[in-house]
Order: C-alpha cells, then structure tokens, then sequence
C-alpha cells in the first residue's frame, strides 16, 4: 500500500491577519517608551542590541506592504512549508538591512517608535483590500499573501521572545493566534525535513506531527513520543535553545529509542 499523501495545513486568513495585528500591536506598545540604555541592552542574536531587534521588527511589518506595492510575481516559487528552510540563506542580508536601517545603531528612540507605529498603521491599511490569492516577491521568491501572513508569525512571535529574553520586565504578551500559528508552521516544517511515522511530536495545544522513518504507528499509545510546550518548541526550532538543555531542565518529555531530535533542531536559524 502506498504513503498517505500528506495534507497542507490550512490557516484562516482572517484569524492570521488580526494576530498579525495584534501581536504586532502589542510589541509597538511595550517598545514606545523604551530608554536609550534599554534599547542598548544585548540580545541573543549576535551583536544585536535591542535597538537593531525593535527595528528588525518594523521591518518585518513594513516587508508586507512593501511586497504589495510591487509588481505581481509570475508565479509561485515558495510554497509555505519550504519558507523555513529559506530563511538561513538571507541572514547576512537581513543583518546588513538592519545595521543600515539604525546607522549603526545610532536611531534616537523616537525614530524607531514613528518607525514603528507607520509601519503598523500602513499596514493595517492596506491588508483588508488586499486577496490571500494575490502572489507577493518576498526575499525567497513569489508566495500568496496568505502565506506570507502566515510567516509573519513566526517572525512576530520568534522576536517577542527575543525580546522579552532581552528586558524580562518588558513581559511582552503572546497573541494565542499568532503562537499557535507559528507552532503549527515549525512542527509542520520538522514533519517535513524528516518525513515518517516512528515519533510523534506533541506541543499542546496547538500542534501533532508524525516524523522519523521507522515503524508506523497506526493505533494506541505511540512507541516514540515527544511533548513540549509552544515556547520550548520554538526556541528549539529556531535556535535558541538546545535539545540537551530542555531536556535537562524537563521541559522536553521524550519515551522511546527514537525520541531524541537533537540532530534534526534547529529547523531554522
């Protein structure tokens, strides 16, 4: 008998929209009065001050309605399943945007805050006249908005944490739309870069996926199971955090010979 055809995911381009909205709004938020010793605070991203993650994030907003204000790609060159294993690709461009963006690290706060609330605005303008099926150029090639938004997630919730890593007192909200968004895309991306059945990886509530070549599971409790929260998987996925580390701190459960994903993380980086 031949594999199942494994299903895309779907995302409801309503419910993505508002939590791009709203998580970016609450980012804007807690950033607008930040001082110039906060936004000189370190990162966990290389040399990136919170000055160059605030204004990454802006342009992470702003790339949206950029891309519809461009010509219409020809065609779809990236469905959204392969739009994490892109993203290392684009590192070095991104840094360099972002060092341009902040003269090196020289914009006042009230330039990043205006920087900040026009992106948001624009964007909140733009979005509703705008079809999921409309194809926009994003770094990697021509996507559907629809999926674009869906990257936007994970872009959103990724560097919220960052941030909130970076000023703990900040305690920047999670919209539950925008996380489980963002889950959902990076365990659908672990299923795909290790396609199978022998483990089953569980981040409650949002997401399950079957990866691993090995013995099927078809019924009853699964041989091979992992389980974390959503903000452990996301940081194993892109980095963050290491298998051993979770695994140390029990906040990754794993039962079974096949249960140990370290060579498969990070899924993006």
């Amino acid at each position: 008998m031949p594999p199942a055809k494994k299903r895309t995911r779907s995302y409801d381009q309503t419910k993505i929209r508002t939590a791009v909205l709203t998580q970016s709004a609450m980012v804007r938020e807690a950033v607008a009065g930040l001082t110039p010793e906060q936004l000189a605070a370190p990162t966990r991203l290389g040399d990136w001050t919170v000055r160059e993650l605030v204004a990454h994030l802006t342009m992470v907003l702003g790339s949206v309605v950029r891309y519809l204000e461009s010509p219409e790609p020809e065609q779809l060159e990236v469905p959204l399943q392969d739009w994490p294993f892109r993203t290392s690709s684009a590192s070095a461009q991104v840094d360099e945007d972002v060092h341009a963006l902040t003269a090196a690290g020289t914009a006042p706060p009230d330039a990043l805050d205006a920087l900040f609330a026009d992106a948001l605005d624009r964007l909140a303008d733009t979005l509703p006249e705008a079809p999921g099926t409309r194809l926009v150029p994003s770094r990697f090639g021509g996507m559907t908005l629809a999926d674009f938004m869906v990257t936007r997630t994970v872009e959103l919730i990724v560097h919220t944490d960052d941030l909130n890593a970076a000023l703990p007192d900040l305690d920047v909200p999670y919209d539950r739309q925008a996380l489980a968004a963002c889950t959902r895309l990076l365990a659908d991306a672990l299923a795909t870069k290790a396609p199978g059945g022998a483990v089953e990886v569980r981040v409650p509530p949002y997401a399950v996926v079957q990866c691993v070549q090995g013995p099927r599971h078809t019924r009853g409790t699964p041989p091979n199971v992992v389980e974390t929260d959503p903000l452990t998987w996301i940081r194993l996925a892109t980095g963050r955090t290491t298998w051993a580390a979770e695994r140390e701190a029990a906040r990754v459960s794993a039962s079974g010979e096949r249960a140990d994903l370290t060579a498969l993380l990070p899924i993006m980086s």
